[in-house]
């Protein structure tokens, strides 16, 4: 029996045990990134077993936990049916999508979901950004120390000029009219206003005392971390690639990747994300059951 439900701080170490067996490196799978965007997404959850299911607009995440995979998928497959439904798996990593289609054949069908492919980097290219490739984030970088800056870690203290930085950058670019960034104003507050129960870190970056970016996230994974969020302001050269070298170059020494998320097929997001050389795209499918 399958019971999905609005996700709780409360869910927070038992969802991240059952993440931890499956070691999926998608931004989706980590409990932190389900919490601040369930709003915006209307994501609803449920545990079976040691497995945890998480559902956002009538679709499904690939099933995380240990166990057999078959029988979740079988009773997801009746809990659709019963509301009229065919199963829906989206964002399933490379390896669920080959087991599913192996186990289901021509019953199901595939999509590539390259718009949601994730951007991940090796950490020590985003820390050192050596060679030719990564000369203009170096220059940039150079202009911005030119400045009287200082990287503080985020703390109780200084939480709140996370939320100053948040609110001139939402002034700055919104224009009234685009709901995907009300529901990243939403989700940025989430994670700061639970930043210590989710256990993220992070970091603000001040010019002359003034906060002019932050940026947080988590751990994935056994080997990456996930960036969820990284807020600047528009006026000083070089603020996002200073914010992101100091921040990854805090990270615990056994993080191998970084996964910037996502571009969700914006353009600009797409050559922002671009211009750090990810080493690979975290791959993503969709699976629709035909019956």
């Amino acid at each position: 029996m399958l019971n999905f439900r609005d996700i709780k701080l409360e869910d927070k170490d038992r969802a991240r045990e059952l993440l931890s067996f499956s070691d999926f490196r998608g931004c989706e799978y980590t409990f932190g990134n389900n919490f601040i965007w369930s709003k915006p997404y209307k994501m609803k959850i449920a545990f079976y077993k040691d497995f945890y299911l998480a559902e956002s607009g009538g679709e499904y995440f690939y099933p995380a936990g240990r166990g057999d995979v078959k029988e979740v998928i079988s009773l997801l497959r009746d809990y659709v049916r019963d509301r009229g439904q065919n199963l829906r798996i989206c964002s399933s990593p490379k390896s669920g999508m080959e087991y599913l289609k192996e186990l289901y054949g021509d019953s199901v069908e595939i999509q590539s979901r390259a718009d949601y492919f994730d951007y991940c980097y090796n950490r020590e290219d985003l820390e050192y950004l050596i060679g030719k490739k990564y000369h203009s984030k170096r220059n940039f970088i150079n202009r911005f120390m030119q400045n009287k800056w200082s990287y503080e870690e985020i703390s109780g203290e200084n939480i709140k000029d996370c939320h100053t930085v948040l609110d001139k950058w939402f002034k700055e670019n919104y224009d009234g009219s685009d709901s995907s960034m009300e529901d990243e104003l939403f989700a940025s507050r989430q994670g700061l206003e639970h930043f210590a129960e989710l256990d993220f870190t992070g970091g603000i970056l001040k010019v002359e005392g003034e906060p002019v970016a932050f940026t947080f996230g988590e751990r994935i994974n056994s080997d990456s971390f996930d960036v969820h969020v990284e807020k600047g302001l528009d006026l000083y050269d070089g603020t996002y690639p200073m914010i992101n070298r100091e921040y990854v170059s805090r990270m615990p020494a056994d993080i191998k990747y970084i996964n910037r998320e996502e571009d969700m097929g914006e353009q600009n997001l797409r050559k922002a994300k671009l211009s750090y050389h990810p080493v690979f795209m975290e791959e993503k499918f969709r699976i629709i059951f035909k019956d």
